[in-house]
């Protein structure tokens, strides 16, 4: 690669930082096969050696301050911890493996298996590379592959990162991410917004570029420059410093330049991500997502527990909005005791409300424990349902929150067929929150995790937007609100685009609520229409991100 150059990406966390490049540590090299003296023996190595990753993805589990970061390691655990698994690894033992190639082996057959099912459990493969590399790694008596840790500033470089890579990144170390595949809506850009750390994915050559050269990434528009001057850098770097600090320095609720509101709330998965949105003056609770009690779990947590979950996140906003979203499991998100093995696509199969449909006591006793949690505090719960599709759905939803006695219920935008009958939904709901990321998949029918189909998952696809305006349109003609909960909401760029399209609530992690303030802060609502109306017009997602900067 010449001395100095420009990578392109897509910027999928907004911000600038530059440091000296490094490549995520390689993985574990296999050694020559050895004998097997001891069959049990060997089976026991082998075993603790996979307890010993489910030990160390939970203990990262405990420790991260983040929810989202917290929910994908112990699902990561859970696949370690498959009795399946074990089994597949005796019985290479017994045919004569020793631990090391017994467990290479077992997991390429997993691996097969899982690309070979499709859907969500071919966006598992790299968690299962993963998993074997730590595993191997234990087995020799070598550090698990991971985060480097040179004890300066540095901008991490990876063909992609698992969920245990990113719970150890340290942002006092780490600046920056760059990866050379993943997308808008993979798990490396979901972890690195609630990090707040500027970030680029689907960034080819990225790994052409040597150790210690000094890089500049910009996460909004996903360019790297590489080889860059110290002066070039610290000029950027400045600049971007100065913006933050000015958008720090908006408080109160949101809205644009000429007073029209748009309530600005928080994504959290429990009470300890409260005070991150009470610093950043977020008006409430945009999506609180119960299913963070239910993953790590192979029972269904009791009515009590919930209550107790719930009641502590209700008092923390006491006299503000929380929208609490139903449990959300199924797809990327399974629960062991909903016994949802066998699907051929789970993305397309019964997840979300449509759990209810097997289990409707599960949804029953949700709502119940929202009612009850709510008992005695001053704060205004509202309650939506994923992955709507129908009218008749979303009635039958709505009757079920106002059986419970909560007053308020909407549903989640998803796919397609929703957001075309919007205005039919807002006749039996009080309001809908679109979730971009599904939204963009079942859109686009491009996976969430396939990095090679990036571009089709970008929020700036005009299709998207266009999806986004028809629910918007909706929500004015019915005089009802309609929110974004998904990542789009914390890009600020994009932020007057939804607003111009009828959106009147965004949600997101806490670290973007002021640069999104600011951004609304600086534009007219006529403004917002009219940015709109320029991205929904352009032939793609590079062009409408174009027109509208």
């Amino acid at each position: 690669m010449p001395e100095q150059a420009a990578l392109s990406g897509i910027g999928v966390c907004a911000g600038v930082a530059a440091g000296p490049l490094l490549r995520i540590a390689a993985v574990p090299a296999l050694p020559p096969p050895a004998p097997v003296a001891d069959v049990e023996a060997e089976v026991g190595r082998a075993v603790a050696a996979l307890a010993a990753v489910v030990a160390e993805l939970t203990r990262r589990a405990d420790r991260a301050t983040d929810a989202t970061v917290a929910e994908v390691l112990r699902a990561e655990a859970l696949m370690a911890d498959d009795e399946e698994l074990r089994d597949g690894v005796r019985e290479h033992i017994e045919d004569g493996k020793d631990a090391v190639h017994a467990i290479d082996a077992a997991f390429a057959a997993f691996r097969e298996m899982f690309e070979a099912a499709g859907g969500y459990l071919a966006e598992r493969v790299a968690d299962l590379d993963d998993l074997r590399d730590r595993a191997v790694a234990s087995l020799l008596g070598l550090p698990m592959p991971g985060v480097p840790q040179p004890g300066h500033p540095y901008v991490l470089a990876a063909r992609d990162l698992s969920p245990a890579d990113t719970a150890d990144l340290d942002p006092g170390q780490v600046v920056a991410l760059v990866t050379e595949v993943g997308g808008p809506t993979s798990h490396t850009a979901i972890l690195a917004r609630a990090l707040g750390m500027p970030a680029v994915v689907t960034c080819p050559g990225i790994l052409d570029v040597a150790d210690g050269t000094l890089v500049l990434v910009d996460g909004a528009t996903g360019q790297v420059g590489v080889g860059v001057d110290e002066a070039t850098a610290e000029a950027a770097i400045k600049a971007a410093e100065t913006s933050a600090a000015a958008a720090a320095s908006l408080t109160g609720p949101g809205e644009t330049s000429d007073g029209y509101a748009v309530k600005l709330l928080a994504n959290v998965g429990s009470a300890k991500n409260v005070p991150a949105a009470d610093e950043a003056h977020a008006e409430g609770v945009g999506l609180f997502r119960t299913e963070l009690l239910f993953l790590d779990r192979a029972h269904e947590p009791s009515h009590a527990e919930q209550v107790t979950a719930y009641r502590e996140v209700f008092a923390a906003m006491a006299g503000r909005r929380v929208v609490i979203r139903t449990l959300d499991a199924g797809a990327d998100k399974p629960l062991p005791f909903l016994n949802q093995e066998g699907e051929p696509n789970p993305a397309l199969g019964v997840r979300g409300l449509r759990i209810a449909r097997q289990r409707p006591e599960v949804l029953t006793t949700q709502l119940a424990a929202i009612a009850e949690a709510r008992e005695g505090i001053d704060v205004d719960v509202w309650v939506m349902a994923p992955m709507v599709s129908t009218v008749t759905e979303a009635a039958a939803f709505a009757a079920a929150v106002h059986d419970a006695g909560l007053p308020k219920a909407g549903v989640m935008i998803e796919v397609p067929a929703a957001a075309l009958r919007a205005a039919d939904l807002l006749k039996v709901v009080d309001f809908l929150s679109i979730g971009t990321n599904d939204l963009s998949q079942y859109t686009f029918a491009a996976d969430r995790m396939c990095g090679a189909l990036a571009d089709l998952l970008d929020p700036w696809q005009p299709a998207l937007l266009q999806l986004i305006g028809i629910c918007g349109e909706a929500g004015r003609q019915a005089g009802k609100p309609v929110g974004v909960c998904g990542e789009a909401a914390a890009d600020p760029a994009l932020a007057p685009v939804l607003v111009g399209l009828g959106v009147t609530s965004l949600s997101m992690s806490p670290r973007a609520l002021p640069a999104v303030r600011a951004s609304l802060a600086g534009l007219s609502h006529d403004d917002c229409k009219r940015l709109a109306g320029l991205a929904v017009a352009a032939p793609d997602a590079a062009e409408a991100r174009k027109l509208v900067s």
